[in-house]
């Protein structure tokens, strides 16, 4: 495959919206109004930015991970998931999985 698609993007983003809504759930239920407000906020803030290596995850300003968005990576296969190092730079210690995989390991706070 020579292109991560919007479809791939929103698989990986309905995964970590899922994990946001279980997360959520823990809490009292009296806060309803205030849960779905959070989770509302929660999905609107998630965006991608697309660079000439990675693509980054951000929301809540903050980055939740990136994937790798080249086939010139010697370390790393296109769409790998990198945990994230800072704001511009991925871990480039291991990857978390790809973003290909039927199975997506990802939490609400990121890819970790």
């Amino acid at each position: 495959m020579n292109v991560i698609s919007e479809k791939e993007i929103n698989n990986l983003f309905q995964v970590m919206k899922d994990d946001y809504s279980r997360w959520q759930s823990c809490s009292s239920t009296s806060y309803d109004e205030i849960r779905k407000q959070m989770y509302t906020e929660y999905c609107d803030s998630l965006e991608v930015r697309y660079g000439n290596k990675y693509i980054k995850i951000v929301g809540d300003n903050s980055v939740k991970g990136f994937i790798v968005n080249t086939h010139q990576d010697k370390k790393f296969q296109f769409g790998d998931l990198l945990m994230a190092a800072g704001w511009n730079k991925p871990a480039r210690n291991f990857a978390r999985g790809n973003i290909f995989d039927d199975n997506l390991n990802v939490r609400w706070t990121g890819i970790s």
